[in-house]
């Protein structure tokens, strides 16, 4: 069996559903990171936080399902 790590980059060069995935991950990643260096957001900002935390936590659960079923 391969290790996860090797597996995930495998799947981000070979899989184009798991690199957009990837990608929207990384983007959301990105914003929140901007968020948190903000330190104070205001009310659009913190509904904002919220709401992609959700997203990013969507889109790695759909990430490991792929995982799941190549690793099969």
């Amino acid at each position: 069996m391969m290790p996860m790590q090797q597996l995930r980059e495998q799947m981000a060069e070979q899989d184009p559903e798991y690199r957009r995935l990837l990608e929207e991950h990384s983007k959301r990643a990105r914003r929140l990171d901007e968020l948190t260096r903000k330190g104070w957001l205001t009310t659009e900002e913190d509904q904002e936080e919220k709401r992609l935390k959700k997203e990013k936590l969507q889109l790695k659960d759909q990430m490991e399902a792929r995982l799941r079923s190549r690793s099969k």
